[in-house]
């Protein structure tokens, strides 16, 4: 699936093969510049006060009418650019709808994360995860004036999961599928050039280069439009909340808000937190020594006393048992006085091993062992009957246990969890802390 994501499918992108025909038959509207602002205005006012995070977020973006080039709406995080046609044709429900398509374009930076992906493969992933948010989370009235792209198998998916698929598709047919993106998706990329349409429904001419088309940006300007919006996304989630937002949106909002340290950060940390810290006064702190004044010095008990249960019920590669015992290694080639107690489970322990500064230099040989089911607690089982109490123990899992996650009482825990849960949500245990695993890019 990673190579997917990267290569250049060898398919017509042809924007023409999948223009929206249902645009034809809309008539030129009899509203004015100003009756149509005020339709755009009053379905921000709606979603301020029924979907206050888009609603904010929607006052952000400037109004700018693009008939010319734009055949139904587009955004470059800075404009909502409209086609008057396309406004005056929609319910307010519909245009709270498409207010809501354009914010979530910036709020998912889908400008500037295609990278060397097909562009219009690329927009039509984009859109299926835009519309699905939207409709999960009831902002508005799904359009139906147009085709849209959506299907609920969808549902918790990223832009680059469903571009995978959509290639793979597009691969074995040897075309891109026949739909449209609802908007005109502008190419925000890195660049000293414009915002060049790059969508299914880009029409023909050369509009932009009479000037009519999208407004023109140096990168400095884009990297700026990119980080404020960003801001404000942050301000919007707090200032509203996000407890009614669609899930996608959800998560990348709690990121923004509550930025996660990686498990390679959280490691060392973790694993320093162990060496205890108190004051006496057999070392005296040198500070007011000088002038006859005596303090207790700082005594830290350096030995470093932590277990690691690898889960090898069969969802843990060799890749990622090496992976995380190099991380160990690396962070305990730091210290002098440590002891680890390794070991491997899936019903049982398998091959319990302790590692010193003595043997360390056989840590990377550790041979993984097991491969049946997923049962937790014969962890604490096994640390108990032999003794073993941990300062801090260390699992490696996919998070899926047979019954319980193990016995809160007994030690610090910190859960590394590489498994996948539904809309691929990471599992997380009811103690301790859990963080998730990533591969090093």
């Amino acid at each position: 699936m990673d190579t997917l994501e990267v290569k250049q499918p060898k398919i017509s992108s042809d924007p023409k093969a999948t223009s929206h025909k249902a645009l034809e038959s809309i008539p030129p509207t009899t509203l004015s510049k100003k009756e149509i602002e005020d339709r755009l205005i009053s379905a921000r006012i709606s979603m301020l006060l029924n979907c206050p995070f888009y609603g904010n977020l929607a006052c952000r973006l400037e109004m700018k009418d693009a008939t010319d080039w734009c055949p139904t709406a587009a955004t470059d995080g800075k404009y909502f650019y409209y086609n008057r046609d396309f406004v005056s044709a929609l319910s307010m429900g519909n245009l709270v709808f498409l207010w809501g398509h354009e914010v979530e374009h910036c709020v998912y930076d889908h400008f500037g994360r295609r990278g060397e992906r097909d562009p219009m493969l690329w927009n039509i992933a984009n859109d299926y995860i835009v519309n699905g948010d939207l409709i999960e989370g009831n902002v508005g009235e799904k359009i139906t004036l147009v085709e849209i792209c959506h299907d609920y198998k969808y549902r918790g998916f990223t832009s680059e999961e469903v571009y995978a698929e959509l290639f793979q598709q597009a691969e074995e047919e040897g075309r891109v599928i026949n739909v449209s993106t609802l908007d005109v998706h502008l190419d925000m990329e890195d660049g000293d050039d414009e915002g060049a349409g790059t969508n299914a429904n880009a029409q023909e001419g050369n509009a932009e280069s009479k000037g009519k088309g999208p407004a023109k940006y140096t990168a400095d300007e884009k990297r700026a439009i990119k980080e404020q919006f960003k801001n404000a996304t942050i301000q919007a989630a707090k200032s509203a909340g996000a407890g009614n937002l669609p899930s996608g949106v959800k998560r990348l909002v709690n990121d923004l808000v509550n930025p996660q340290l990686s498990w390679r950060e959280l490691l060392p940390q973790q694993i320093q937190s162990v060496i205890r810290s108190d004051y006496n006064f057999n070392t005296p702190s040198r500070k007011g020594i000088g002038e006859g004044i005596w303090m207790p010095g700082l005594d830290r008990e350096q030995t470093i006393d932590v277990a690691i249960g690898m889960d090898t019920s069969g969802s843990m590669t060799d890749d990622m048992s090496r992976d995380i015992l190099s991380e160990v290694k690396g962070v305990m080639d730091q210290y002098t006085d440590f002891k680890i107690h390794l070991f491997c489970f899936d019903t049982e322990v398998h091959n319990p091993q302790e590692f010193t500064a003595n043997n360390m230099d056989e840590f990377m040989d550790y041979e993984v062992m097991g491969g049946g089911g997923t049962e937790f607690d014969v962890c604490w089982e096994y640390m108990k009957e032999n003794g073993i109490q941990p300062k801090k123990f260390i699992m490696f899992t996919d998070g899926y246990p047979w019954s319980s996650w193990g016995d809160e009482s007994y030690c610090d825990t910190l859960f590394i969890v590489h498994g996948g849960g539904y809309g691929g949500e990471k599992p997380v245990a009811p103690f301790g802390i859990t963080v998730p695993y990533e591969r090093e890019k």
